[in-house]
């Protein structure tokens, strides 16, 4: 018993410093770095996605994340900023934090946009002290398998989410259980 309790703080101790070092490396030096990061971001998804450029002409907003940075050990994170774009201007810089627990191990980058696509999205995330993915306007994540049925004709739902740039050694990726709240300029 005791040697189990020793092996899951080891384990605890080994995610905190994983996670702590990660979200250091992920968080912006300035606002400027983070403009600079989030507009070469969305110009290489919309690059390399036909469906993200179709939907992003059609988006009243858009919320960009160049650098998230995943990190898992039993207890997992993953942390980073982005920024709001609306009506082609900056609105506000955001930072994205998920927490995470069950059989996992490693790191990983990736970037990720949501277009809203709604005014409700919109007022939503301009509203609220924080938007938690899951509650609150219906985000649609965008993979192979729905980009298929999807085109911009039959866009219904209030946010669409693309993951890009994937890079590391974990298995799985998801944003559901993910906070995003706004925050001052870094």
């Amino acid at each position: 018993m005791k040697t189990t309790r020793n092996i899951l703080l080891t384990c605890i101790l080994a995610m905190a410093s994983i996670v702590s070092i990660s979200m250091n490396n992920a968080m912006a030096a300035t606002a400027e770095d983070l403009d600079k990061d989030s507009t070469q971001a969305i110009a290489m998804l919309i690059k390399t996605n036909p469906l993200a450029a179709e939907i992003s002409k059609k988006a009243k907003a858009t919320l960009i994340f160049p650098n998230i940075v995943k990190a898992g050990l039993i207890f997992g994170g993953a942390y980073g900023e982005g920024v709001l774009r609306q009506e082609g201007k900056n609105n506000g810089y955001y930072n994205s934090v998920t927490a995470s627990f069950g059989w996992q191990a490693g790191a990983q980058s990736y970037g990720y946009v949501v277009f809203l696509m709604s005014d409700k999205a919109v007022k939503y995330i301009h509203e609220t002290h924080g938007w938690e993915i899951g509650v609150g306007p219906t985000v649609v994540m965008v993979d192979d398998g729905v980009s298929k049925n999807l085109s911009s004709s039959t866009l219904k739902d209030d946010a669409y989410a693309f993951i890009f740039d994937q890079q590391g050694l974990m298995a799985s990726l998801s944003i559901e259980g993910t906070k995003i709240s706004k925050i001052k300029t870094p």
